[in-house]
């Protein structure tokens, strides 16, 4: 029979008992920051279950993880204790369980509506990495800049490239994105243009949450690395591509970049993922043996972003895509990023990259989906090009399957222009 909540959980909630995605809550404006999962609607508080008692298994009987501000410590145990509090709250949840079920005073305290909380960011973010893993949106972005003679350059297919992101600037869902102020290419003999970007872009991503680290000076084995990943968020990496432009070479992204990245609240666990588990693509050439996985595995998520003009009631879907369209595979990603002896912590937030499928419809950014601004996305009757001030983005994600869907609840930002 199907593990079933006593919490009423809609049929299409992201949020079922088989899901259990981790988060950060306020209660109250004035209220500490403590660690929750999401059930249906609700969220349940972990600090209340853990001064209950009822977290008693072994690895986590007398820690103190739930009762942080962040998730921080409790990812830093690693994946038995990960393990032993889902099955611990799984039993909790489930409706042939009394101990919470029938505690109508403990219920009161744990179990609170989330549209009454205020969410924040799961963790502390020490480090974040972008990655460029989608071969789709690696070749358009090549067609694009560099025309179709060498769309992909050779070294792509021989490692997941990356580069170094700014931790500071990732916020959590529903926070406004200002209008980034850059220079960008001038025109004909002029001096380069400054003022606000007039090519803002959204990008469809997620992202791995580290959860053990490694020592600096001692990478992580490829077949290894699942182990370090505690779960995984929805990320909008917006990005100014005007700006991003003509900075970029020959260093990369800087300011185009580091204004604002975006992240969905509840972390979704590798556990919750395992049912939707599917064959990673061949890559060819082979990589080298530290890529090199016994068992390659992506997760089939579909993937959308819709975005809701501020002229409009209502959004239009502009990408669908899917996580398994990516080349490199999350735990590729890991494993090279730590080659070099680089320390990852927990906490740590790797981009994917934007996840662009095969068709047009699922390109992830605009920048793909306009060509660069040469035709215009029809919202509803409006034309985009790049997002205007007061577009409000909203990615989401989900796996459907069993009975049931794990989803990611959703990622957004709103536009708003940069202070006069």
């Amino acid at each position: 029979m199907a593990l079933k909540s006593f919490v009423e959980v809609h049929p299409e909630s992201h949020f079922p008992i088989q899901n259990l995605p981790y988060g950060v809550f306020k209660p109250q404006p004035a209220s500490s920051p403590r660690p929750g999962v999401a059930i249906g609607d609700f969220v349940l508080d972990l600090s209340e279950i853990a001064s209950a008692g009822l977290f008693h298994g072994p690895l986590l009987k007398n820690s103190d993880a739930f009762h942080q501000p962040n998730l921080n410590k409790f990812v830093s145990l690693g994946r038995p204790a990960w393990k032993e509090a889902r099955a611990t709250l799984q039993k909790l949840l489930s409706e042939t369980e009394p101990t919470l079920r029938d505690n109508a005073a403990l219920r009161q305290k744990s179990l609170l509506p989330v549209s009454s909380v205020e969410l924040l960011l799961p963790v502390v973010i020490g480090d974040y990495t972008d990655f460029f893993t989608s071969l789709h949106h690696t070749k358009n972005c090549g067609l694009i800049f560099r025309g179709p003679q060498t769309p992909v350059l050779e070294n792509w297919y021989h490692l997941p490239v990356a580069y170094h992101g700014r931790a500071s600037s990732v916020v959590i869902s529903g926070t406004d994105i200002v209008r980034p102020r850059g220079q960008a290419h001038p025109s004909g003999g002029s001096p380069p243009y400054f003022g606000p970007s007039l090519k803002l872009d959204f990008e469809l991503e997620m992202a791995t949450v580290v959860g053990p680290g490694n020592e600096l000076g001692k990478p992580v084995d490829i077949n290894n690395a699942e182990d370090h990943i505690f779960g995984l968020v929805l990320l909008n990496d917006w990005s100014a591509r005007d700006i991003q432009a003509w900075e970029y070479i020959p260093l990369g992204p800087f300011l185009g970049k580091n204004f604002g990245t975006t992240i969905s609240p509840w972390i979704v666990t590798l556990e919750a993922l395992e049912p939707f588990t599917c064959e990673a693509p061949k890559q060819d050439p082979p990589p080298l043996p530290y890529l090199t996985e016994k068992e390659s595995k992506i997760y089939d998520i579909s993937l959308e972003v819709h975005i809701k003009p501020a002229e409009q009631e209502n959004s239009s879907v502009v990408t669908r895509s899917n996580l398994k369209h990516l080349y490199w595979t999350l735990t590729q990603q890991l494993a090279h990023h730590t080659i070099n002896g680089c320390n990852l912590r927990p906490g740590d937030l790797l981009g994917t990259g934007t996840v662009s499928g095969p068709e047009p419809e699922s390109r992830g950014c605009l920048l793909e989906l306009t060509w660069n601004g040469q035709n215009a996305l029809s919202l509803n009757g409006l034309d985009r090009k790049f997002l205007e001030d007061g577009d409000v983005v909203v990615l989401t994600g989900y796996c459907k399957g069993n009975g049931y869907t794990i989803g990611f609840g959703t990622c957004s930002g709103k536009i708003v222009p940069p202070a006069p």
